[in-house]
């Protein structure tokens, strides 16, 4: 059987607790852990207190194979980490000569000073293996006993990130041959977690046991993730593209894409693949939609422009909207919202108009048309397809939430041919 190497990443600082940074160090190692086939199993950080330091590092090292540090590494008081595994390890700090030289040429490089507070950056446990910071003044440490592995590093990201890559990673396999871990994602959209839950309970019941399944939903989507642990790279794929195929049979009309791209790429790369061009009408979501669209590179290729029409005058004036069409429906119906598509695939004269109107919030609701009434329309030569959707009472959900589902329409109705 595969055995699975486990890792704890534990970030030290009150500045993360405190909120004043944001902790972007753990998600960064936790992929390329992945990649390496090494399994995080837990992050935690703690504050700058000895105690608390030290109470972390025992529960880490009980849990884990690996336990990577991150940050106290400074020459400052409050920087606790250094001094706390001296303790940990049961060895005294001493002055490394290597890491003394390289601090030394660190700041004569830059004409500066060295301090005897930034010399005492030189200084390391003995009981550790030094780790060159190439790009800083802090070394880091890495440390073994009874076949666990520490490594502490610094806390600022581009330091921690080139010796991670460079060093750690590359040990850390020498050290531990750790089994390849390999991900599948599958972004669906359109059905809700629950009912996507339901519908392939079959399949995920049938899956082998070295394959875990996770739901991921977002706003208008849930993507799938099938992880799997073996020792061949290729044959985790086979298996993974196999397992996908018979998914697509549940539930294929749902699945608009696979790993990280997300609908408006998908949607994207279907209008350049049959060479088609679009325009929106925008009232609600107030040009979101467009500002998803164009976010992809190259979507010039197949948009070609928008409009806001949020005020009734404007809808009538510029985009041409019936004054009797409001009068009798209102801004927020299918009667408008299909004018609204068809107007603005004529007015820019592309294949494809899509149109968006609805109470977004908190105001402007009536009981017939409560907060969240969203129509979304798609008109092509051929058909104009509508869609009423009863969204949240927050009207940044509302907004996003629209665009999300004005894209899926255009995924579900452009021409097949």
């Amino acid at each position: 059987m595969t055995k699975i190497v486990l890792a704890e990443l534990l970030t030290i600082g009150d500045e993360i607790l405190y909120g004043q940074i944001v902790d972007t160090n753990s998600q960064w190692m936790s992929v390329e852990l992945s990649k390496a086939g090494i399994k995080v199993i837990r992050k935690t950080t703690v504050g700058d207190q000895e105690d608390e330091i030290m109470t972390a590092f025992a529960e880490a090292e009980k849990r884990a194979d690996i336990v990577l540090i991150t940050g106290g590494l400074g020459p400052t008081n409050d920087d606790l980490t250094k001094p706390c595994l001296a303790k940990y390890f049961n060895c005294e700090l001493k002055i490394h000569e290597e890491a003394l030289a390289e601090v030394t040429e660190f700041f004569k490089s830059r004409g500066r000073e060295l301090t005897e507070v930034n010399r005492q950056q030189a200084a390391l446990p003995v009981c550790c293996e030094k780790v060159t910071n190439v790009i800083g003044t802090a070394p880091g440490m890495w440390f073994e006993r009874n076949g666990k592995v520490f490594v502490s590093m610094p806390g600022v990201p581009h330091e921690m990130k080139r010796m991670m890559s460079d060093i750690v990673i590359p040990k850390l396999r020498k050290t531990f041959s750790p089994p390849t871990i390999h991900h599948k994602v599958i972004r669906t959209i359109g059905l809700g977690e629950s009912f996507l839950a339901e519908k392939i309970a079959d399949w995920e019941k049938a899956l082998p046991p070295h394959i875990k399944l996770a739901y991921l939903p977002g706003l208008g989507e849930v993507k799938l993730r099938l992880t799997s642990i073996g020792d061949s790279l290729p044959a985790l794929e086979a298996e993974a593209n196999m397992l996908t195929e018979k998914l697509k049979e549940r539930v294929g009309q749902f699945i608009y894409g696979y790993g990280e791209d997300p609908i408006e790429v998908a949607v994207g790369n279907l209008l350049r693949e049959k060479k088609l061009t679009l325009a929106v009408a925008e009232s609600c979501t107030g040009g979101y939609l467009s500002h998803l669209i164009t976010s992809v590179p190259g979507s010039s290729d197949y948009f070609l422009g928008s409009m806001v029409p949020y005020a009734y005058e404007i809808k009538m004036r510029q985009l041409g909207v019936k004054p009797e069409t409001l009068e009798k429906n209102g801004a927020v119906s299918e009667p408008t919202i299909i004018e609204m598509a068809n107007l603005v695939r004529a007015k820019f004269n592309t294949d494809i108009g899509v149109a968006t109107s609805g109470i977004a919030g908190p105001g402007g609701a009536t009981p017939e048309k409560p907060v969240g009434t969203v129509w979304i329309a798609y008109s092509d030569k051929h058909q104009t397809v509508t869609r009423k959707l009863q969204l949240s009472k927050d009207r940044q959900i509302n907004i996003k939430a629209a665009s999300i589902a004005a894209l899926n329409l255009i995924r579900l109705n452009v021409p097949k041919v």
